[in-house]
């Protein structure tokens, strides 16, 4: 599942629009690293075409993620250093959103700091009950059937993820006209 679902659903069609804007078109070439395990960073990335390797010093790879994918939202949120590397695994188109601008936006829009910060609490809990299940967290307790299972979603969610998606193809087609940084 594209998890900018999460985000773009809890977010407004004006928010979406206001990304589109702000926004950073960014090619990253194969095998150049978009972020640096403990090296701080200044943006917030949504791929849009591609796939970007996670990797963690002394672990290795850890994951792969594709287009719908938001990568750097950790370190937005809480401003340490990313606790991974992500490198092109080949030719990515990223939206870059600056720090600074998502933070000025935050600090004179208070609705949509309301949408960005549930939309982030529900992005970083899925991806929290992802991490701990495939850990093997709670292997011991049985799943009964109404429990919401891996890449399931639930009815809250699933409410938004259709006009989610449309809003993730129409930022999509805004930025297929917008050059390359």
């Amino acid at each position: 599942m594209r998890k900018v679902l999460y985000i773009l659903g809890q977010l407004d069609d004006r928010d979406v629009d206001w990304f589109a804007r702000i926004g950073v078109k960014r090619r990253v070439p194969a095998g150049q690293r978009l972020i640096t395990q403990g090296q701080p960073i200044n943006s917030l990335y949504i791929v849009i075409e591609g796939h970007l390797a996670v990797t963690v010093n002394g672990v290795g790879r850890i994951a792969s993620i594709g287009a719908g994918e938001v990568v750097g939202e950790m370190s937005f949120v809480d401003s340490a250093p990313p606790s991974a590397s992500v490198d092109a695994e080949e030719e990515c188109v990223v939206l870059e959103l600056s720090r600074r601008d998502l933070t000025a936006k935050l600090a004179s829009d208070p609705g949509f700091m309301g949408r960005f910060y549930k939309a982030m609490a529900l992005f970083l809990a899925d991806r929290l009950r992802n991490s701990a299940s495939h850990r093997g967290y709670g292997e011991d307790s049985t799943l009964a059937t109404e429990d919401v299972l891996e890449d399931e979603l639930d009815d809250a969610i699933l409410d938004s993820v259709s006009q989610a998606g449309d809003r993730f193809d129409r930022l999509i087609k805004t930025l297929s006209s917008a050059r390359l940084a």
